[in-house]
């Protein structure tokens, strides 16, 4: 495989002792599965803002929008310590060329949602997002970010490491000098794996990039990424992917025969009725792609738009 993807990622998801209570909450899928292509940035505000391990633990008080970081018990005011580390730590981490980060969820400087926010009568409301989190993410708005609670759900796995690899690739195509020509070719292999996500998304895009003839390509770049990044956030579903798969026994109308044709027929059909997982109808597909030698499929990201070994498409 190619370079590793560049990954931010919550410290203590490694199993780095450096939460409040001198413990970790290494998570084995983020380091022996997904670890296997990826380079992890970790990062833990508390400890880089200077606070010891152990200490005592902090929250977010006051404005959900604004909250400021305080200690839970002495309720000191850490929030300019952690701001003055956020002005030098922003830049570090965008010239890190990271393609996504993994937050650590609930914590009060790197949770991503629904962090309690407490008032001023210490009451709680789940409305807050993590001091550093919010830095980040304003910082680097179409950066793919997920929680590792979060990433417990197969469905949302799967669509944010679609998106750190796409948003590798693209990347990789700014680095090596966009020519209109290679975005044309980016546009043309991503073309199934956005229909599977956001079909209404993939076809402006490719009017985005049909006018490339009468606008600068200066002009396209920032607009097409921040459409592709903004697309893929949404998930792909099983009636979204069914429409992918028949799209692509339409290019095996005159290879078939009828029985081949009802076989994968029915496999699709099978995934549709979540009956197999989406790997069973693609298996096939992929065995007629590589007989009949079909060169604009066998490009398709979608058929492979993650390393098989993560085996995000093997669930019904």
């Amino acid at each position: 495989m190619e370079e590793k993807i560049k990954l931010g990622i919550s410290s203590c998801l490694l199993g780095n002792k450096v939460r409040y209570d001198g413990g970790h909450k290494l998570d084995p899928f983020l380091v022996n599965t997904l670890g296997q292509f990826v380079e992890y940035v970790p990062v833990c505000p508390e400890v880089e803002s200077g606070f010891p391990v152990p200490r005592e633990a902090f929250r977010l008080v006051g404005d959900p929008e604004n909250p400021r970081l305080l200690t839970r018990q002495t309720g000191v005011d850490a929030t300019p310590q952690v701001e003055r580390w956020l002005e030098k730590k922003l830049p570090q981490l965008e010239r890190e060329g990271l393609c996504g980060f993994i937050f650590k969820s609930r914590s009060p400087s790197s949770g991503m949602e629904r962090v309690k926010v407490y008032n001023d009568q210490g009451m709680a409301e789940k409305k807050g997002v993590g001091i550093f989190a919010r830095a980040l993410m304003r910082r680097l708005p179409l950066l793919p970010v997920e929680e590792e609670g979060r990433l417990q759900d197969i469905d949302l796995r799967e669509n944010f490491i679609v998106r750190i690899f796409v948003y590798r690739r693209w990347r990789e195509l700014l680095a090596g000098g966009p020519t209109a020509g290679r975005l044309v070719d980016f546009q043309r292999r991503h073309k199934l794996l956005l229909m599977a996500h956001a079909p209404e998304a993939a076809r402006q895009l490719g009017k985005t990039v049909a006018g490339l003839g009468t606008r600068q390509l200066a002009e396209i770049l920032p607009a097409y990424e921040k459409q592709l990044l903004t697309a893929l956030k949404q998930r792909a579903s099983v009636r979204k992917n069914v429409n992918v798969l028949q799209h692509m026994l339409g290019y095996f109308k005159k290879q078939l025969d009828d029985f081949e044709k009802k076989e994968l027929l029915a496999l699709i059909e099978n995934y549709h009725q979540n009956l197999v997982p989406l790997i069973v109808p693609l298996t096939l597909l992929k065995h007629y792609i590589d007989k009949f030698q079909q060169a604009y499929l066998s490009d398709q990201y979608y058929l492979d738009p993650h390393p098989l070994e993560l085996k995000l498409r093997n669930h019904a």
